[in-house]
Order: C-alpha cells, then sequence, then structure tokens
C-alpha cells in the first residue's frame, strides 16, 4: 500500500528492471493510457514472449510507472513503444530507460536502433536528441490527431558502439 501511494504521488526513486510476462497487464493499461491505439493485454504478453523482443520496466513501489520494449533482427533494433505514467513525466523516467535498454540491446549484439515517433511529441523529440537519434526518414500522414491533419511520423536512427 505504501508503494502505491508513493507512485500515486510521485515520491521514491523508480527502480528499473527487466520487465516480464507478469507485466503484461499493467504495461498494457499505461500503454492505453498513453496512447490513441493502446495494446491489448494479449497483444504484450505476446511481445513479452518473443526471444527478439526486450523490454525494461520502472516501478516505485510495486507500482509500475514506465516502460521500453523493443525488438530486435540481427544487428538492428526497433523501439516499439516507450511510456511514463502521467503523475512521473518529467522526473528522468524514460531518460533513466533508454538508457538502460540502450545498454542491453547492445549487449545482445545491436549495432543500430531505430524507432517512430509523432512530430508533435515535443518531449518525446527532446529525449531522443538529447540521446543522439537523429532523423533519417519521415511518414506522412501516419498518426491521427484529434482535430485535423494527421501527424508525420519521424523514423529516428542512432548508432550504437
Amino acid at each position: 500500500m505504501i508503494g502505491f501511494l508513493r507512485a500515486l504521488f510521485g515520491g521514491g526513486e523508480p527502480r528499473l528492471s527487466e520487465a516480464g510476462a507478469r507485466d503484461g497487464a499493467a504495461i498494457a493499461a499505461l500503454h492505453a493510457a498513453s496512447f490513441n491505439r493502446g495494446w491489448s493485454e494479449q497483444e504484450v504478453e505476446a511481445l513479452l514472449a518473443e526471444r527478439t523482443v526486450t523490454a525494461h520496466r520502472a516501478t516505485i513501489g510495486s507500482v509500475l510507472v514506465g516502460f521500453i520494449m523493443s525488438r530486435q533482427a540481427a544487428d538492428e533494433a526497433e523501439i516499439l513503444s516507450v511510456a511514463v505514467t502521467r503523475r512521473c513525466r518529467g522526473r528522468g523516467i524514460a531518460r533513466q530507460l533508454l538508457t538502460l535498454h540502450l545498454r542491453r540491446v547492445a549487449a545482445l549484439g545491436a549495432r543500430t536502433v531505430f524507432l517512430e515517433v509523432d512530430e508533435n511529441n515535443r518531449s518525446a523529440l527532446r529525449l531522443y536528441a538529447r540521446a543522439g537519434f537523429r532523423e533519417v526518414a519521415r511518414r506522412p500522414n501516419y498518426y491521427p490527431t484529434a482535430g485535423g491533419k494527421p501527424a508525420a511520423a519521424l523514423v529516428l536512427r542512432r548508432d550504437l558502439g
């Protein structure tokens, strides 16, 4: 209960660790709260079961407050999703998750990491720029928006090592 209250009110330091099948429901809930089209619990569990998928989580007490997930093929990895609970944003949790995750996929043999991000997601763009990602492509009209023209997806790349 104390862990839940600390996470609820933003107290305590996050603990980063590898995510597993037991985190499926919590990751699905956070993903759904963070994106227009959230992943179902079954989709998350299927991803976590893949041997090519690497996932990390941030918890405060026993409460999931963030996650990052990627898929690897040969020496390339693609970050599939990163999310942090609204109440814990701005505390550097996404940066910590990204740093840990990049180290892990590099240790697993990835030499290049790709991701897609909404061109209007300024906080994510700052995070990725600070981590050394650069834009290599643009997919116009990719993400639906609430009031009009769909936003472009920016394809970002970072070389490791």
